[in-house]
């Protein structure tokens, strides 16, 4: 477990009195294995050689740490230089540093470097990154090569970011963006190219990125924190923020992947139907992965290269559709676990086809079975390692239990206050699909304590003020020589989009750390002012314990009620990023330096407008698919098409409606489009799917897409 995650201690007694003695056991064990059968009196005495499991090569190519540091040490430097972000600001120290990678890259085989950036609204390309290639190497006047590269180069770079979404922040002719180094990340090779996270801001300094918010957000959120410990009473050198994604995705054969325009342009199947067996029986689900199929040595593949570059991708397992699978990596810092997140997924896509597989990141690219989320496990520590969600660890640490109770109210208000920017950040266009589908919680936003941690904040909320000691649980088997099981206070409640379990929140989309900022600031301007902590914790509680749900977020009256008491109930995507430019909102960017105005409006734009954009994307597709596929079927049969044919001009009809409006009602017009029309037609195209004989079918089923254990050798 990394920080943030404390392993809870596993109870390893046997089953009450009478115990069997050490001799009995050891014989009861011995029967209950079976005996080995030999020809005759010979024992076997040859055994075959084997191949020990290594770790070599682990993070041999990222720059840090181990890897790093024969490197610095020639340059006077150790790896503690690198681990404080401040050596950017000295230019002689930059050079060494650069010295230290090029010598480490050209070791390595690379010979290429560039800056590593994350355009805004990148879902669709492919990384989801941008990056300008350049060689470490320069000529002089005899036309010699030799190696070149500065600490200059290190440091910042320059692109045209003129084709990048950008929402109004530059125009056409003013097309400069620049990069710089984020030295909070690490650099990492692959191949003959180094890759350097970097920034990617406008000439007029605004953020045209991904990271510039998140690195903005994290040193607000840890201003903030040590503002609020150290109106506590508490000296504190600052916060984290710790995260681990679960990524899910699915693994599909190649040949029918090629037999699917949609999947190949959209990302998600438009149409198909259902097969006789989906996910029904959870057959799929945590089941041994096939170690005769491809997808196997592939998911082998993309951890070992994972590994090389720091990534500790630990977890792999099925999940719960046909064909659906998942990693997980420890948990880490915010930034580098994203950033990290981001070259797996880029890793998977690239190494899948070598095993004749596609790798699909879409959130929803079935009908009828679950889809894939990526599950953002959330907790905040400081820099020294304290958790902040621990809480015996908490009370340990600064040797005061009150501690644990304000920042859980801090929380508590936060999620009450700026759900809708929770909401927000999971407006991606493929969820559409699947909040409230009993694949992922419903679009009320709340959050799960679990009935241990409720009663005991309702208790300081009324004045009761004492330490949190979370209950445990012992679940004995019955059988006297298995382990007990350790329970913890809370179960795990998976129709919460934000519950705690076990020191950590769980989350379903990156950069959560943005809404507990504002809060930390509330009840350190309050503490300031005269206040105890205590009272303005017991304030908050009062006014937000309501956005505590601990009830099953799948039951069909829990959105009504949640609406009643006041919390954010938000079904449509469109509509919660519509809410990103509200008050309250441009309020809390701006006052913490996350955002401007501005930045704001133009993100919204870009939102709005990337939701657009997919939207005719997949009616495109589908077009075409009827067109080129669906009508000569229905010929080559003998069955009417002449609803087909209806139903493309009323979806070119709705396009041109789309083009004409302002972003924000296309936008809305789209969602329409989508979920109601869309689906009409698929409902009729599906049915026609079902009656056309197989050999006039051009399109790749879902059974050909589906089962790769059922469907190859």
């Amino acid at each position: 477990m990394g920080c943030g995650m404390s392993k809870s201690t596993q109870a390893a007694s046997y089953a009450p009195a009478p115990s069997p003695s050490p001799t009995t056991l050891g014989n009861m064990h011995a029967n209950l294995l079976p005996k080995p059968v030999y020809e005759s009196s010979s024992v076997p005495t040859t055994t075959k050689s084997l191949t020990p499991a290594t770790l070599d090569g682990y993070g041999e190519n990222a720059f840090w740490g181990a890897s790093a540091e024969k490197y610095l040490v020639k340059q006077g430097l150790t790896t503690d230089t690198l681990r404080d972000p401040m050596w950017v600001k000295d230019m002689a120290l930059a050079d060494k540093i650069a010295a230290a990678v090029l010598e480490w890259a050209v070791d390595h085989g690379a010979n290429t470097f560039c800056h590593w950036f994350q355009p805004m609204c990148a879902t669709s390309r492919h990384g989801q990154t941008g990056q300008v290639q350049l060689g470490m190497f320069s000529f002089d006047k005899d036309n010699k090569a030799s190696w070149d590269l500065k600490g200059k180069d290190l440091l910042r770079g320059e692109t045209d970011g003129s084709s990048f979404p950008n929402g109004g922040l530059r125009a056409t002719h003013t097309a400069g963006g620049y990069l710089t180094i984020d030295p909070t990340s690490q650099i990492w090779l692959r191949g003959d190219s180094i890759f350097i996270p970097a920034c990617f801001v406008a000439y007029t300094g605004k953020a045209l990125d991904e990271k510039i918010p998140l690195l903005r957000a994290e040193q607000a959120m840890s201003r903030e924190g040590t503002r609020l410990f150290k109106a506590l009473g508490h000296s504190i050198d600052g916060l984290l923020t710790n995260i681990g994604l679960e990524q899910e995705l699915f693994f599909i054969p190649s040949d029918a992947y090629y037999k699917r325009p949609d999947l190949q342009m959209c990302g998600r199947t438009v149409l198909g139907r259902s097969p006789a067996l989906g996910q029904e029986g959870s057959t799929h689900y945590m089941a041994p992965i096939n170690t005769t199929k491809s997808v196997f040595p592939c998911m082998q593949e993309i951890q070992q290269e994972c590994y090389k570059v720091g990534i500790p991708l630990k977890t792999r397992h099925r999940e719960v559709a046909p064909n659906q699978y998942e990693f997980a990596p420890m948990f880490g810092h915010v930034v580098g676990q994203i950033d990290q997140n981001l070259v797996a997924m880029q890793l998977a896509a690239e190494i899948a086809p070598k095993h004749g597989l596609r790798a699909l990141f879409h959130e929803k690219p079935f009908q009828g079975v679950n889809g894939s989320g990526k599950h953002n496990n959330w907790s905040l520590s400081t820099k020294c390692g304290a958790q902040l969600l621990n809480p015996e660890e908490i009370t340990k640490r600064m040797g005061d239990f009150k501690v644990f109770p304000i920042v859980m109210a801090a929380l508590i208000s936060g999620v009450d206050k700026y759900g809708d920017l929770m909401r927000m950040a999971i407006a991606s266009p493929g969820n559409d699909f699947r909040l409230g589908a009993m694949e992922a919680p419903p679009a009320v936003i709340s959050m799960y304590l679990g009935e241990d941690m409720t009663k005991y904040l309702t208790k300081f909320m009324n004045g009761e003020v004492m330490e949190y000691i979370p209950s445990t649980t012992d679940i004995d088997l019955g059988v006297s020589y298995c382990p007990k099981v350790t329970a913890p206070a809370e179960d795990r409640n998976r129709t919460s989009p934000f519950p705690y379990g076990g020191h950590r929140f769980e989350f379903r989309a990156v950069g959560s750390s943005q809404n507990v900022s504002m809060v930390n600031t509330e009840i350190a301007d309050r503490v300031e002012a005269g206040e105890s902590g205590v009272a303005v914790a017991q304030s908050l509680l009062k006014k937000h314990m309501k956005s505590v749900f601990n009830g099953d977020g799948y039951d069909p009256g829990w959105p009504v009620k949640a609406r009643k008491d006041g919390l954010w109930v938000v079904e449509s995507g469109v509509d919660a990023i519509k809410m990103f430019t509200d008050a309250k909102n441009t309020e809390l960017f701006s006052s913490l330096q996350i955002l401007t105005p501005e930045e704001v409006t133009a993100r919204q734009e870009c939102m709005l407008a990337h939701y657009i954009l997919t939207v005719e994307t997949e009616v495109l597709c589908m077009i075409d698919m009827i067109k080129q596929h669906i009508i000569p079927s229905c010929k080559k049969a003998g069955v009417d098409d002449s609803a087909c044919t209806t139903a493309m001009s009323e979806m070119e009809s709705a396009l041109k409606a789309v083009h004409a409006a302002s972003t924000a009602d296309g936008a809305t017009m789209c969602r329409t489009l989508r979920l109601e029309k869309m689906r009409t037609v698929r409902a009729g195209i599906d049915e026609l799917e079902g009656i056309i004989p197989a050999e006039m079918w051009t399109l790749g089923t879902y059974k050909e897409l589906m089962f790769i254990d059922e469907n190859s050798d």
